[in-house]
């Protein structure tokens, strides 16, 4: 019998696309702060992570949330639109 995959949030990959490209950087500067932040990323990964390949762990949410100065609610939470996402880094 296989295990189930857990539910996973469905805009996840695109928020995180979008906090990178509304800092203006590209996915090698972005695995570079990241880094800084904790967790060890490269550019593969960080593209991976945008394309929903790969499900990034609690260091590396922190980290983005960190770098986009929100809360984790609004890049986790499906009811979050990209949108909002992108006010609420602009608000700070």
């Amino acid at each position: 019998m296989g295990r189930q995959r857990r539910p996973q949030p469905k805009y996840l990959a695109k928020k995180l696309k979008a906090i990178r490209e509304e800092l203006g950087i590209g996915q090698l500067e972005m695995s570079k702060r990241l880094s800084k932040c904790g967790p060890k990323l490269d550019g593969a990964k960080v593209s991976k992570l945008e394309r929903g390949e790969r499900e990034p762990n609690l260091l590396e949410i922190v980290a983005y949330c960190d770098m986009a100065q929100i809360n984790a609610s609004v890049l986790i939470d499906d009811s979050w639109s990209i949108g909002e996402l992108v006010k609420e880094m602009r608000r700070r």
